[in-house]
């Protein structure tokens, strides 16, 4: 299981290495470039789910998905 992950901004590219969360899901994030505030896509628990490399860990547990 990973609990890093590189997440990137759709709007503007800016990509940043973050800790996830084990044990819960992240709903929002506000890119530091741009200042748009990341919400998940439909179908998707987190942030990280729709925008990083890695889906977040509770996903990984559950659905052995990985990037």
């Amino acid at each position: 299981m990973q609990f890093a992950a590189t997440l990137t901004c759709p709007h503007c590219g800016h990509a940043e290495a973050l800790a996830m969360p084990r044990d819960a899901c992240v709903i929002a994030y506000d890119c530091p470039r741009c200042g748009a505030r990341l919400a998940p896509k439909p179908g998707d628990c987190c942030v990280f789910c729709s925008y990083a490399d890695v889906p977040c860990p509770p996903v990984q547990a559950c659905c052995g998905r990985r990037a």
